[in-house]
């Protein structure tokens, strides 16, 4: 079998597991929790203040590397939805010398030289907000075909909302984590169809309403399009694998795109609420966790994020799905 694969996913969260009451009470949210609670959150995890985006990332890497998933790897792409999360210096150093150097401490390097990855280089992606993880695997896969001498990518997101933020974005309850997993040549658990992307940034300062309008015709041409490029129907989907929001979204979703309900997954969502860039990867591993995911099965992986930005993977079920 010849082509790119992608497995080896694992994710992390914030330590502290807080209910969308408690967040209310303590001042981070917009909506009333009622409103939340009725389009499917419960839950959200936030980071201890001691925690950065690069301590979630670390722990990530480190999964793969204590499990032997890691291996050597060409190159890292490390991707942050927040701009602030692609720097892992103190800011405090910056505000005292005015020296730049402290806004460049980049966590992709951090995170080579400590895993001992010497032969990787690395790619930083920071303006593809929650899609930037689908971005990532993307960005993997293009430069696997125009290196010839490459083998495996390591594809990594982490953020973590500031001290004092709201905890949540266009109605969506929010968790800080982070997610990682490992494109490569070599046959995997999924091989990779075909990846599209939209970008519009003329809704790029748009409020969270506009937001939320324009969400389920671009969700609906990013799909179209999608399936288009791999020369496949919704019929012949067996899985859409999708984010984390309002739970009525995608009812009227499927009834656009003809795709049966029953198969589209987040059942993550009330437990970990909008893990930023990663909730593809949670509700993968929970569905895989069900062994539901049969080899030759095709499933789409769908994002939409500020930008505004709209992305899209198809992946096919391998044998090797088995064994995850």
């Amino acid at each position: 079998m010849t082509g790119v694969f992608v497995d080896s996913f694992v994710y992390a969260l914030g330590e502290r597991k807080v209910l969308v009451q408690e967040t209310a009470e303590a001042g981070r949210l917009v909506s009333a929790p009622s409103d939340l609670e009725s389009a499917g959150f419960r839950w959200h995890h936030i980071c201890e203040p001691g925690t950065g985006s690069y301590d979630l990332a670390r722990r990530v890497t480190g999964e793969l590397a204590a499990t032997g998933r890691l291996g050597r790897v060409d190159a890292i792409v490390y991707a942050t939805c927040l701009p602030g999360n692609a720097n892992a210096g103190d800011p405090g150093e910056w505000e005292r010398s005015r020296d730049v150097k402290h806004l460049m401490d980049f966590p992709a390097g951090r995170l080579q030289a400590e895993f001992g990855l010497s032969e990787a280089v690395v790619f930083g992606l920071n303006q593809q907000a929650c899609t930037a993880m689908l971005g990532s695997v993307r960005l993997a896969d293009a430069l696997l075909r125009a290196e010839p001498g490459w083998n495996r990518v390591l594809c990594v997101t982490a953020d973590r909302f500031p001290e004092g933020a709201k905890y949540e974005q266009a109605y969506n309850l929010i968790s800080d984590g982070a997610a990682a997993c490992v494109v490569g040549r070599e046959p995997a658990a999924f091989r990779l169809v075909t990846a599209h992307q939209i970008t519009n940034g003329g809704l790029g300062r748009a409020g969270d309403d506009e937001t939320v309008g324009s969400y389920f015709s671009y969700t609906h041409r990013l799909l179209r399009e999608t399936l288009d490029r791999a020369g496949m129907t919704p019929a012949d989907l067996d899985w859409v694998v999708t984010q984390n929001t309002n739970d009525k979204a995608w009812q009227i979703l499927a009834r656009l795109l003809g795709v049966d309900f029953g198969k589209v997954f987040f059942s993550s969502m009330p437990d970990v609420g909008h893990v930023i860039s990663a909730d593809n990867i949670v509700n993968l591993v929970e569905l895989l966790a069900t062994g539901q995911v049969r080899p030759g099965q095709r499933l789409a992986l769908v994002m939409a994020g500020f930008g505004l930005n709209w992305q899209c993977l198809v992946l096919e079920a391998t044998d090797a799905v088995r064994a995850v």
